[in-house]
């Protein structure tokens, strides 16, 4: 075989497996809320519930109403292993295989698009600290989050009020042992780690959490 015919071989391969992979985009579904709904009661309803009220027994929170880009991330870092990559965490251990049913960015567009569409669900408060307290130390956490506890996309800090006081104690103690943030690809969790490990302590970390829940309308 001479090298021109070698050049012509590498072309075709290259040809065949574009098009292949062009004819597998061209051919996935697209991305709209109601195929979100039907991927979502396939994987995800089990922990997080229908109406996306989540269960604490199995570390699953409330998701109703998130933002469609906060998901989008979440799930993605769950399937690249930036999150639910640690032993000791073990909801983001559960979570990930989940994440992974999801073969495709369009799959995890959908379902983030039908979580934003789902109407917020109400919490049982769990978690009982000093809101006052709370609220002095809260007032670090407005920079990224605002005053509302409304959040910023452009920070990436996803509002806090729409999910439940146990799921927000749990993750600022993840953050401050480096379960979460810690992986050098986690750039906004890299963010959000110092701001917890200045939470001095369980109680702390109740007291401001308590506040958060007062934010909620």
């Amino acid at each position: 075989m001479n090298t021109w015919d070698g050049f012509r071989i590498s072309a075709l391969v290259v040809a065949a497996v574009t098009a292949g992979v062009l004819s597998a985009c061209a051919s996935a579904p697209a991305a709209t809320p109601e195929r979100g709904q039907v991927l979502y009661s396939n994987y995800c309803a089990q922990c997080h519930k229908a109406d996306g009220v989540g269960q604490e027994s199995v570390g699953a929170p409330s998701i109703a109403g998130l933002p469609e880009w906060y998901v989008v991330e979440q799930v993605t870092k769950f399937r690249s292993g930036v999150r639910g990559a640690y032993y000791e965490d073990v909801e983001g251990l559960r979570m990930r295989p989940m994440a992974l049913t999801l073969r495709t960015e369009e799959d995890v567009r959908a379902v983030s698009m039908y979580v934003a569409t789902m109407p917020p669900v109400d919490t049982v408060a769990t978690v009982h600290g000093d809101a006052g307290n709370g609220a002095k130390a809260f007032v670090t956490c407005t920079a990224c989050h605002g005053a509302d506890g409304a959040g910023n996309q452009q920070l990436g800090a996803p509002p806090l009020t729409l999910q439940p006081d146990w799921y927000l104690v749990r993750q600022l103690g993840k953050f401050k042992s480096g379960v979460r943030g810690a992986n050098p690809k986690d750039l906004k969790g890299a963010t959000m780690r110092p701001m917890a490990m200045a939470l001095a302590d369980e109680q702390a970390m109740h007291d401001v959490i308590s506040h958060v829940m007062t934010l909620r309308k």
